[in-house]
């Protein structure tokens, strides 16, 4: 046996390991119901984090994910998949699930916007809640199937984002996030005032139906009833792999190195003949389309949508996840997104400081951790094949 097959199955009982005992410890946290057990759970990663540091495990465990890629994923997915089925009968911890894995999805388009153009989004939640209340409309006046519905929620995020990206181009700076700050206010005051969408009560969502399958209907598998929110958990599992790699393709792609020059030096863009507008319009239109497909599913799952769940503070909370998990960073989305979503629902006394922990977790990782919560050779391991 020669020294690289020793160090694939070394690499690949690293992973195995790695992610028996995370999936163990999302376990524990999701399971815990106490102030103290949560506190005590935090507490105990902040050490582990700490340790493996120092002892280099945290190292070894990225070399693993760099030089296994398929296995890396594949154990990714089934310890999504393992959670799901541990809590197959608990509504709140599969809508956070749920939920977590449709901001991912959403931020992964401000991902490819901030990224990997380097155009300026502040009104994420303003396009989450285009595809919400699209859906909300069309599932209630029209008799469209539900995977129709969805498509057509992500087109109507994606054509106004089409629109609003001429204004922003025509701006520089601080002034171009001025206007989705404004476009994200002015969609919040649209809805409040108009009756036709509920106006500040907002309106029902129907649930899903696939193949005649009602997805808001418990069902039943060898005997055992499971709850209604795994339809959605695992449609939003589906849909944020299927983002995910086309994201991962694109960013490999001659498309996402056009992207990224034209965020790096527009200078150089245009000397090379890169359309530089063009470009940012994609990139704009494309992540607007991620985020009103995400957030279709969202207003299906949760049933109920309203103006104020699509605020300027949501719009930070998005982009405090995008900010966390690293600019230009798909794989550190999930972390973050479990940081920024499920930590202040686990610890009720810092429900009221939600957007205060979110400025201070983007301000220090921007101090201490720019390229975000994964190094830069573990957001790799998912490309390094391509690279091969």
């Amino acid at each position: 046996m020669n020294d690289i097959e020793l160090n694939k199955k070394s690499a690949a009982l690293v992973l195995t390991l790695a992610t028996l005992g995370i999936s163990f410890y999302m376990w524990l946290f999701l399971h815990a119901e106490s102030q103290l057990a949560v506190g005590v759970l935090i507490i105990v990663a902040l050490g582990l984090t700490l340790l493996g540091k120092k002892l280099g495990t945290l190292q070894r465990i990225e070399e693993a994910a760099a030089s296994r890629p398929g296995l890396a994923r594949g154990w990714s997915l089934l310890a999504a998949l393992a959670l799901v089925a541990a809590f197959y009968d608990s509504h709140f911890v599969l809508l956070m699930i749920g939920g977590v894995l449709l901001y991912a999805t959403a931020c992964m388009g401000l991902t490819v916007q901030f990224g990997f153009s380097g155009v300026s989004n502040f009104s994420g939640a303003a396009f989450f809640g285009i595809g919400s209340y699209t859906t909300a409309v069309l599932a209630t006046h029209t008799g469209l199937p539900s995977l129709v519905t969805i498509a057509i929620a992500g087109i109507v995020a994606a054509v106004i984002g089409s629109i609003l990206i001429w204004p922003v181009l025509r701006t520089r700076g601080h002034y171009a996030a001025l206007v989705t700050i404004a476009f994200g206010i002015l969609f919040k005051t649209f809805l409040e005032v108009n009756d036709v969408l509920g106006g500040p009560q907002g309106l029902q969502v129907p649930g899903m139906t696939l193949f005649g399958h009602a997805f808001n209907d418990n069902f039943t598998l060898f005997g055992v009833e499971f709850s209604f929110y795994v339809n959605y958990v695992l449609l939003s599992l589906l849909l944020f792999v299927c983002v995910f790699v086309l994201v991962k393709a694109l960013e490999r792609s001659w498309v996402g190195l056009s992207m990224d020059v034209v965020r790096t030096d527009e200078t150089a863009a245009s000397t090379f003949g890169l359309h530089i507008v063009r470009w940012k319009v994609i990139a704009f239109t494309l992540g607007n389309l991620f985020a009103g497909v995400a957030g279709s599913v969202y207003g299906m799952m949760v049933g109920f949508v309203a103006p104020n769940n699509f605020t300027f503070a949501d719009s930070l909370l998005l982009l405090s996840i995008t900010i966390l998990g690293g600019l230009g960073n798909v794989i550190g989305l999930i972390p973050a997104a479990i940081i920024v979503l499920m930590l202040p629902e686990k610890l009720q006394f810092i429900q009221e400081y939600r957007v205060l922990l979110y400025a201070a977790l983007v301000i220090a990782i921007l101090l201490f951790r720019p390229d975000g919560l994964l190094p830069r050779k573990t957001r790799l391991f998912f490309s390094r094949r391509a690279t091969q």
